[in-house]
C-alpha cells in the first residue's frame, strides 16, 4: 500500500512510518517542520526512519511542505504514480495549553488543513482516510471509562474543539462522498521520540538536570498513558480498517489504565535514580481532572491490544532517554 503520512517528522508520525516501512508499504512523508517544537529534533527523527527505510522492505520518501497552503499536495494527487492507497493524517498544531493562547493557527492547521486533505480525496477517488482525533474532545468528564457512543459537545480548549471539528468533518465525507474515514482518539502517548514539551518527557530532563518540575494541582488529576508501540498498531490497524472497509467510524486508543500525576512522578523518579524537586502550582485553564478509555471497540474490530503497562513503559522511555541525551 501507498501510504500519505502527514506529520511524519513528528513524535507519532516518524513511529507510524517506521512500523509502516517494516511491513512492507510505501510511505509518503509530509511535514512542514514548524516551530512548535525544535525542528532539529523532527530532523533527527526523520533521518532515524530514512535510515531504516534503506534496509526495507518498504520505502519512504519526504515531502517538505505545508498541508495547508502548498501546491506540491495536489500534483502529489494528481499523478496516479504518487496518489496514495490511503491516508494516516496526523499532522496538528498539539497541546491543549498553547491552543488558549494561539487559536488561529490551530483552526488553520486542524480545520483547514484536513478539510483540504479530504477534499483531494474526494476529488482524486481516494477512500482511505485515518484521522488523529484526541481524548480531549471528551471534555471535563466525571463519567469513567469514556467510550465512543459518549456525548462530546463540550470542548474546552480550541484544540480540542479542533479535533472535534476534523472527526465532524470526516463523518460529513464519509455521508456525502464515501469516504472511509476512521478517527482516532489517542489517550496521552508517550514513549522514545515524544514531544519535549509533555509531561513524561519534561519532567525527566528535569529530574536527570537535578531542575525543578511544576506540578498543577494537587497530584490527585489522572490520566490513561498509553505507550507508543501500541498506539502504532492501533493506527496501522485503522489504515487497513480505512483502506478497506467503508463507513465511518471512531475508535479510543488508550491503555484503559489510568495513573494519577503524583504516582506518575514517583515512577519517572524511580526511573531516573533521581529525586524530583516539585514546585506545586494551581491547575492550568483548559485541563481536565481525569481521562479513562474505554478500548473494547477497538479490540473487537481492529484486534487492539495494548501491551504496555506504564510501569514497563516508564522505564522504557527514560532509558531511551538516557542513551539519547549520551549520543
Amino acid at each position: 500500500m501507498r501510504v500519505l503520512v502527514t506529520g511524519a517528522a513528528g513524535f507519532i508520525g516518524s513511529s507510524v512510518s517506521d512500523a509502516l516501512v517494516a511491513r512492507g508499504d510505501e510511505v509518503i512523508g509530509l511535514d512542514n517542520f514548524n516551530e512548535f517544537y525544535d525542528p532539529a529534533v523532527k530532523e533527527r527523527n526523520v533521518r532515524d526512519v530514512i535510515a531504516a527505510a534503506e534496509a526495507g522492505p518498504g520505502s519512504f520518501r519526504l515531502i517538505r511542505a505545508d498541508m495547508v497552503t502548498d501546491p506540491v499536495l495536489d500534483a502529489l494527487f494528481e499523478d496516479p504514480s504518487t496518489r496514495p492507497d490511503a491516508i494516516c493524517h496526523l499532522a496538528a498544531w498539539a497541546g491543549v495549553r498553547p491552543s488558549i493562547q494561539r487559536p488561529m493557527i490551530y483552526q488553520s492547521t486542524n480545520v483547514e488543513g484536513t478539510l483540504r486533505l479530504l477534499e483531494l480525496c474526494r476529488v482524486h477517488g481516494v477512500k482511505g482516510f485515518a484521522f488523529a482525533s484526541s481524548s480531549s474532545v471528551y471534555g471535563a468528564r466525571k463519567e469513567v471509562p469514556f467510550r465512543e457512543t459518549d456525548r462530546v459537545d463540550d470542548p474546552i480548549s480550541p484544540y480540542a474543539a479542533t479535533k472535534k471539528a476534523g472527526e465532524l468533518l470526516g463523518y460529513t465525507y464519509a455521508h456525502l462522498h464515501g469516504i472511509h474515514f476512521v478517527g482516532l482518539r489517542f489517550f496521552t502517548v508517550y514513549g522514545p521520540r515524544q514531544r519535549p514539551e509533555m509531561a513524561i518527557h519534561l519532567f525527566a530532563q528535569r529530574i536527570l538536570d537535578g531542575e525543578a518540575i511544576r506540578m498543577h494541582g494537587d497530584g490527585t488529576s489522572s490520566r490513561d498513558y498509553t505507550y507508543i508501540d501500541d498506539i502504532v498498531a492501533g493506527v496501522l490497524g485503522s489504515i487497513d480498517r480505512a483502506h478497506s472497509t467503508p463507513g465511518y467510524r471512531i475508535y479510543n486508543l488508550g491503555n484503559s489504565e489510568t495513573t494519577t500525576l503524583a504516582g506518575l512522578i514517583a515512577q519517572i523518579e524511580e526511573a531516573c535514580g533521581v529525586k524530583a524537586i516539585i514546585e506545586q502550582h494551581p491547575d492550568q485553564p483548559g485541563d481536565v481532572p481525569r481521562t479513562f478509555s474505554d478500548i473494547s471497540r477497538a479490540k473487537a474490530e481492529l484486534g487492539y491490544d495494548p501491551q504496555t503497562p506504564v510501569r514497563e513503559g516508564v522505564p522504557k522511555f527514560v532509558a531511551w532517554l538516557k542513551a539519547r541525551r549520551a549520543s
